[in-house]
């Protein structure tokens, strides 16, 4: 099982260091997440949301780098490390600037990208940059393939229902295919993972026995589009406190990438997780003391 410690809602001055710290001691990876913009009136639930009224559980001041921008700065200070997104809001873009930004970084990390991608929640971002909300889903099915093609480089050529380009070649082109990995547990997010991922992402931290149920759909998925035994990537977030056991039966039962917080250790009692990088740092050594050098590799 590989390890990959989530990014999300850290301050973007502290990442790169926690990005040295976390590929020295034994990490697979950095695992980034994705929003363009928190807009001051937002009528968009978060589909994940505690919260009676559908708000997020982030504030308005949490930064949200870009993805690329930040894989190309953390590939610079790592040897190792992967660097996958989690999950992508492709949908809220153009093909063409999807393309580019992430062949460009798989490129300069050496293939180290791992493409995760989902089709959103906040309308308001797709509002702004011009892409239709409603279609979304259906738009995402026809991105894959269009992006599998323009990073197989030399002369390229596709035609879609919603991406129809002539012949062109986008350089640089990834060293090798860039893995796609779909997120989400809807059932439109586990049948596109089933029949147009490389992999799939959870769609959030679960409880254990959610974890086997979300796990065991995905697996009937798999099984109607003939995939059940093929190499499929499975990575999972678990709700639970660190526990060896717990993550070999996971690995046993076909997860072969966890996603895990160690900073959050770190979290002041009002659950602000702006806490020094030194806090960070100390929990994401302990979490690789007491977990990742006790699992196989």
């Amino acid at each position: 099982m590989r390890f990959h410690q989530a990014v999300a809602f850290l301050e973007t001055d502290q990442l790169l260091d926690l990005c040295r710290a976390t590929d020295d001691l034994g990490y697979a990876g950095i695992y980034l997440s994705d929003h363009i913009f928190f807009p001051r009136t937002l009528k968009s639930r978060y589909t994940y949301s505690p919260y009676e009224d559908g708000s997020p559980i982030w504030s308005p001041e949490t930064d949200w780098p870009d993805n690329f921008c930040l894989i190309s700065a953390m590939a610079a200070v790592s040897r190792q490390l992967l660097f996958t997104t989690g999950v992508y809001i492709a949908p809220a873009r153009d093909l063409f600037t999807v393309a580019k930004a992430v062949g460009t970084a798989a490129c300069i990390s050496g293939g180290r990208v791992r493409f995760g991608v989902g089709v959103g929640w906040c309308k308001e971002e797709f509002d702004a940059t011009g892409q239709d909300f409603h279609t979304r889903g259906r738009r995402l099915d026809d991105m894959i393939p269009a992006l599998r093609a323009l990073w197989s480089g030399g002369w390229v050529e596709y035609h879609g229902p919603h991406y129809d380009f002539d012949a062109l070649q986008m350089n640089p082109t990834p060293p090798r295919p860039v893995p796609i990995y779909v997120g989400g547990h809807s059932e439109p997010a586990l049948r596109r993972a089933a029949r147009l991922g490389d992999g799939w992402i959870a769609a959030q931290a679960y409880s254990e026995q959610d974890a086997w149920h979300y796990l065991g759909l995905m697996k009937e998925h798999l099984a109607r589009e003939g995939r059940g035994d093929e190499d499929f990537t499975i990575y999972m977030a678990l709700n639970e406190m660190p526990d060896v056991d717990l993550y070999r039966r996971f690995e046993e039962a076909g997860v072969t990438d966890l996603i895990c917080a160690p900073w959050m250790i770190a979290a002041t009692s009002g659950g602000d997780y702006r806490s020094s990088l030194d806090a960070k740092l100390q929990a994401t050594e302990q979490f690789a003391e007491a977990v990742i050098r006790k699992m196989p590799s």
